[in-house]
């Protein structure tokens, strides 16, 4: 971050000083809100929730190195050399100073949403636009109402252009953050039921995701998922000029002649408004060609040539945990794709698992969250698809994954077990892993199903 004075973080949050300190030309070199990893000459901002209070934690962060914070009330005492900042709200403050300091990098922001693989787009994105340009992208998952407005802290002068993910679970907190950043280019992956407990339908969960454009600049371009029915409704009904991408007929950027080597990369072909070239995508899956074919068209926009983009898409890595390919001995592969999970990105990694090479293919797979009412049946058809991808062995782990247990013996999934907990998958996994298998493993977040991918680790040989 580059150093703001004490006059600027007022202005921007419309804030007053509290105790004896004057000096407001004093500069803060950093923004945080975890007390635990604070660093000198830090702000601290205690932020508030309905089972925590920054507050309780002011004395810790200024004492740590902080050299001033943000307070929603005055103090008993005031600790001698630090300033205190009262705002009416520290989350809105927050959001204030974030879109304060964006103001100061005039670059353009490439801001994205959908229910599957946003995370998977920003990497690819990122990793084509940083064949010409200094990118600033979203690091992990930080993509809501905090992890938004840090991330954008992290500009600094020699950044050219920003690649945000924006998330949400609840109606109107794409709006707020498309506030913030104001995007100039859109990108939408997809409508699918990731959430849908709190929304009701997919068209609930499309108006959510549109409210992406109700910040964004006029003559923002959108690119979207053109295989996908109900964003395919939105041209037309915004202002804005939609690029499509996919594999159908008549698509702006399509994905052609795609062919798997089962173990690590695939091969596309890529046809464009300018022509058509060969790419390598390092990673497995036909839903690849998406986030493939948008970085296409982000490079494009910004004025790559067909290498750098191509060039781009080889270099792409993906996050931690988003179907991570690890190659272990006795032919033994492990697809850690255990970051989350929803219906959608459940099948997509059952069908990678299917499609991947190796002799017996075992699906670990544990609960999907927030589907409320239409879990069992969400559940279950993860269960039935199992046994149309000719998977060999299941291994359900949890309360909800009961219903992919069920369905899968009924879809004739051969071997077939079921564990509550994690503990319990243990020596289920010491007897069904062998040579030359293939193990997927996926859940949702709460699950943590990370730590059996370790567990994999432990019990087979390094390659």
């Amino acid at each position: 971050m580059e150093p703001m004075t004490i006059r600027e973080i007022l202005d921007a949050v419309g804030g007053s000083l509290l105790g004896d300190f004057s000096d407001v030309d004093k500069t803060v070199a950093r923004v945080e809100t975890d007390s635990r990893t604070i660093h000198p000459d830090s702000l601290f901002i205690p932020l508030v929730g309905e089972r925590f209070d920054g507050h309780a934690y002011i004395n810790a962060a200024l004492e740590g190195g902080a050299v001033g914070c943000f307070t929603q009330r005055e103090r008993d005492s005031y600790l001698p050399g630090k300033f205190y900042i009262k705002v009416r709200s520290t989350h809105r403050a927050l959001r204030d100073l974030a879109k304060y300091y964006k103001s100061k990098f005039p670059i353009p922001v490439v801001a994205l949403t959908g229910s599957v693989g946003k995370t998977t787009t920003k990497d690819m994105v990122a990793a084509v636009l940083g064949e010409k340009y200094n990118v600033l992208k979203t690091e992990g998952n930080l993509n809501n109402d905090i992890g938004v407005p840090l991330t954008l802290f992290r500009l600094k002068p020699e950044h050219q252009i920003a690649v945000l993910e924006l998330g949400m679970n609840h109606a109107g907190e794409i709006d707020y953050l498309s506030a913030i950043v104001e995007p100039d280019m859109v990108l939408m992956t997809n409508i699918g039921d990731s959430h849908i407990e709190h929304f009701g339908s997919r068209e609930k969960i499309l108006e959510a995701k549109s409210e992406i454009f109700h910040s964004a600049k006029p003559h923002a371009p959108a690119i979207i998922n053109g295989d996908d029915p109900l964003l395919n409704t939105l041209p037309g009904k915004l202002p804005f000029s939609f690029v499509r991408v996919g594999s159908g007929e008549g698509l702006d950027y399509r994905a052609m002649d795609l062919e798997s080597d089962g173990k690590s990369r695939i091969t596309c072909n890529v046809k464009t408004p300018h022509g058509t070239y060969p790419v390598e995508i390092p990673a497995l899956g036909d839903h690849m060609i998406y986030p493939t074919l948008m970085a296409a068209a982000v490079g494009d926009y910004f004025g790559l040539t067909r290498e750098q983009i191509a060039a781009g898409i080889l270099h792409f890595a993906p996050t931690k945990m988003r179907m991570n390919i690890l190659t272990r001995g006795e032919g033994i592969t492990i697809l850690n794709d255990t970051y989350n999970a929803n219906p959608q990105s459940m099948r997509a990694a059952v069908q990678v698992l299917s499609n991947a090479s190796g002799d017996y293919k075992i699906a670990v797979l544990g609960d999907m969250f927030e589907l409320g009412p239409l879990a069992p049946a969400l559940h279950a058809g993860i269960g039935e698809y199992l046994g149309k991808a000719g998977i060999h062995c299941l291994v359900a782990v949890g309360e909800l994954s009961q219903h992919i247990y069920t369905a899968a013996q009924q879809a004739g999934v051969p071997v077939c077990w079921h564990c509550k907990t994690k503990e319990e998958a243990r020596p289920v996994l010491d007897s069904v892993v062998r040579p030359n298998a293939t193990i997927l493993v996926k859940a949702s977040r709460g699950m943590a199903l990370e730590e059996l991918v370790e567990y994999l680790l432990t019990i087979t040989k390094e390659s």
